[in-house]
């Protein structure tokens, strides 16, 4: 007789509350900004540092960027251009298609994302006392500590403490001190200040004994990225007068707006003059202050408690969706895990929301004018992977900007696709940002020239339709997005020798090639541009399958529809990724040498991860040829950036490969974290901060516990030695699914799965015998078993019906 888990019943049980604080907690100020701890809701930005009685925010806006709409040099491609470059893909000429591909290349670059500046605020007596090196006959009380669960940021000192948070709701950042006192006969100020890297007017005054602070100035009309030729002209300031109706073309507005109540609570708030990617922006910065002085003052209005309590309520309804519990394993591996996991979560929550723009490499934080690659949006693997996780996570909504950028660049790039390429849909290449830059930059064809990137941008829509169908997500999302990236693509493919489809022109994002050598692994001619790189063919099969199924489902035409029929005929014709003589999958499809083994970029395994089509039980040949050219990459020093071994991870998970996926987590947190678990981008000698590899890493912890790519719900597919026992609640899986956990010694003791939608449920887990399910209305449930299943693992199906909570446990 099987034993069921009941809550509080065993340390791994679903629905016990863990005992692992969801928290990070230090001994020290942060030192600098990766150190720091990240607040948020989405728009409203700010970077707090712990410091003792002076605490200092830097603020960011999501919508404050450099430069204005319309302002991209356009590409003057000479006639012909194009089909030459072909010819020399063709006859092998690599020189000669890298010489060309420049000439499909614009002048201009990305602008770049912008701080708005540093709001200081003296709450305490400490003022800016060192605490790094307290004096030796009097130790001091420091604590900073990150509060995960409430999204707060806490420091405590010897004479007072300090809580701040930014609160959706109301769109405030709030700061509170208490118990700060002053010595004996001082008064303590509540001083405000604050200073800008941009031309800034600063006006404070008094309002019936509140202090007020108002800020107003101009994003830069130009910021080039920090990685070219210094130049006296890489930020430039717009100093045209507003047009009558407050709008210019270049330089947005902004304004911050502070105020200090008597009982020591700090509320500011920013405004931006950003009115959309193809809108002449404000800069009439009486209006923005007036904006941000409103909200300010809507908060003022309101008790403390009201407003922290409209600030918990919307975030811990997102943040409470999921709940992984590793505290039974003991281990502090797994703490560590379980405290990564969650920081991803809560910073997937601080930068994206509904209504805001998508998180950029940083997220919505930074205090440079030339950040690093512009903390830009960067396609070829950044800004999706900040998404890796929302659907699994069960932050669907949050996913949102991503789609509304992919709607975007779905009509931006339509000019660029025509202008470079003649050709019909939409194209981005390796970078974007707010005001939708689609084309190839002045820079190198290994990573300019690559065209896909709204390819693999549009393929999150789909993925969304695949956790949770909508029809009117399909028809106006989807189906608009996914025509515009086919139509591109299949004015992309060429015939090769054998007479099957390939991209041409064609990259490997980031990684040049070696070709015609004697097979040395760095002998040969060093080359960029080919046809049919293994991801771009990935991209291509994907989208022209995806149309071709959402055509059929919403019945868009029959089955002599053009577009759809060209999709159908190109898939039957398209080559796929292939395997080399030493069993790895290709990189490329002609037989080329990577330049550099231990290339950061994973790109030809998009198929095993995040794309679905390679698996286990579908193309076993191709999912063993993936593990070993990862195997191979990593043995050559691959994963050494916080995004790359998040890949890793993710790559691991697929291929349930348990000891891998620990050696993984354990890089991503002890040697690319900072103090405080920021991932970290080795740059020169140094590190600068990218969101991606946070938020990277939590998909793939997620992937270690559920996955439903292969035809099954997979119940702790790949789960790392020290996870002995534990338990999650509220992933999701495809087929409008969610799924909890509870596991004990490695093995599987209690599962609950809800549905949604009514169909068969496959569900899969380690071998052994027929699993005991009951459903929520008591009537038990006789699963058949069903294959293909991996090795060692078994399948289970039964009929499952809308709403229906199924409950199973291990025969």
């Amino acid at each position: 007789m099987s034993h069921r888990i009941q809550p509080g019943d065993q340390a791994s049980s679903i629905d016990q509350a863990s005992s692992v604080d969801q928290a990070i907690s230090l001994e020290r100020p942060a030192a600098g900004f990766p150190d720091a701890f990240l607040l948020g809701n989405g728009s409203l930005g700010a970077t707090v540092y712990g410091r003792p009685g002076v605490e200092t925010f830097d603020l960011n806006l999501d919508t404050v960027w450099s430069g204005g709409p319309g302002r991209a040099p356009r590409s003057e491609v000479r006639p012909g251009t194009l089909d030459e470059l072909r010819a020399a893909v063709a006859a092998g000429d690599h020189g000669r298609a890298d010489k060309l591909s420049r000439e499909l290349q614009a002048p201009g670059w990305t602008e770049s994302y912008q701080p708005l500046g540093r709001l200081t605020w003296r709450w305490g007596p400490d003022g800016e006392a060192d605490t790094d090196e307290p004096d030796a006959d009097e130790p001091r009380t420091y604590r900073r500590q990150l509060d995960l669960a409430s999204a707060t940021a806490r420091v405590e000192t010897g004479s007072g403490s300090m809580e701040t948070y930014v609160s959706a709701p109301d769109g405030v950042l709030v700061a509170e001190a208490h118990g700060t006192q002053a010595s004996p006969g001082a008064v303590l100020e509540p001083a405000l200040g604050f200073d800008s890297p941009h031309p800034v007017d600063v006006t404070v005054s008094t309002e019936d004994g509140v202090p007020w602070l108002v800020a107003v100035g101009r994003a830069s009309s130009r910021a080039l990225p920090n990685y070219g030729e210094a130049a006296a002209d890489a930020v430039v300031y717009d100093e045209a007068a507003p047009d009558d109706d407050g709008l210019v073309d270049a330089g947005t507005g902004w304004a911050v707006v502070a105020a200090v109540t008597g009982d020591r609570r700090l509320v500011a708030s920013a405004a931006s003059g950003f009115r959309g990617a193809g809108q002449r922006p404000s800069a009439d910065l009486p209006a923005l202050a007036r904006e941000a002085t409103a909200r300010v003052r809507a908060a003022l209005a309101q008790e403390a408690a009201d407003l922290r309590r409209r600030h918990l309520e919307d975030y811990t309804e997102l943040f409470g969706r999921v709940r992984l519990d590793l505290s039974a394993s003991d281990d502090p591996r797994a703490t560590a895990a379980q405290r990564y996991f969650d920081l991803g979560r809560y910073l997937l929550i601080s930068s994206s929301r509904p209504g805001t723009q998508a998180a950029n490499l940083q997220g919505i934080w930074n205090l440079d004018v030339q950040p690093g690659w512009s903390s830009n949006y960067t396609t070829n693997i950044n800004v999706e992977m900040n998404y890796w996780a929302a659907e699994q996570a069960a932050l669907p909504d949050l996913h949102e900007p991503l789609f509304d950028l992919a709607r975007d660049l779905a009509e931006a790039g339509r000019a660029t696709a025509q202008a470079i390429y003649g050709a019909a849909g939409a194209t981005t290449h390796h970078n974007t940002d707010i005001w939708r830059f689609t084309a190839p930059v002045d820079g190198e064809p290994q990573w300019s020239n690559w065209q896909f990137g709204l390819a693999w941008i549009a393929a999150h829509v789909g993925d969304r339709l695949e956790y949770s169908w909508s029809d009117e997500f399909a028809r106006t999302v989807a189906l608009p997005v996914t025509r515009a990236v086919v139509e591109f693509a299949l004015d992309q493919l060429v015939e090769d020798a054998e007479g099957l489809l390939v991209v041409s022109p064609s990259t490997s994002p980031e990684h040049p090639f070696l070709a015609g050598g004697d097979g040395g692994e760095q002998d040969g001619e060093r080359g960029t541009v080919t046809a049919g790189s293994t991801i771009d063919q990935e991209l291509a099969a994907q989208a022209l399958d995806r149309y071709v199924r959402l055509a059929e489902r919403l019945d868009v035409a029959d089955a002599d529809d053009e577009l759809a029929g060209r999709c159908r005929a190109a898939l039957s014709r398209l080559r796929l990724p292939t395997v080399d003589d030493a069993g790895r999958l290709r990189e490329w499809a002609l037989p080329l040498l990577p330049s550099e083994p231990e290339h950061r970029h994973l790109s030809h395994l998009y198929g095993a991860y995040p794309g679905t089509r390679i698996t286990e039980t579908a193309t076993p040949a191709e999912y063993e040829a993936v593990r070993r050219a990862l195997a191979y990459r990593l043995e050559n020093g691959s994963g050494h950036t916080g995004w790359s071994q998040a890949w890793v991870l993710c790559l691991a998970a697929r291929l349930r490969d348990p000891e891998l996926a620990e050696r993984s987590v354990g890089v991503l947190v002890d040697e690319l974290s900072s103090a405080s678990l920021l991932d970290l981008h080795p740059l020169g000698e140094g590190a600068i901060f990218q969101i991606d590899g946070n938020l990277g890493g939590t998909a793939g912890l997620a992937e270690l516990l559920v996955q439903s790519h292969d035809g099954a719900v997979s119940l702790l597919p790949t789960l790392p030695p020290s996870w002995r026992s534990g338990s999650v609640r509220g992933l999701r899986a495809r087929g409008d699914r969610t799924v909890d956990l509870a596991w004990e010694s490695g093995t599987l003791r209690h599962a609950r799965i809800r549905t949604a939608v009514d169909g068969e449920l496959v569900v899969e887990w380690a071998a052994g015998p027929r699993p005991t399910v009951v459903d929520d209305t008591g009537a038990a449930i006789e699963p058949q078993p069903t294959g293909p299943a991996p090795q060692g693992r078994a399948r289970w199906a039964w009929k499952s019906t809308a709403g229906r909570t199924y409950e199973i446990e291990q025969g």
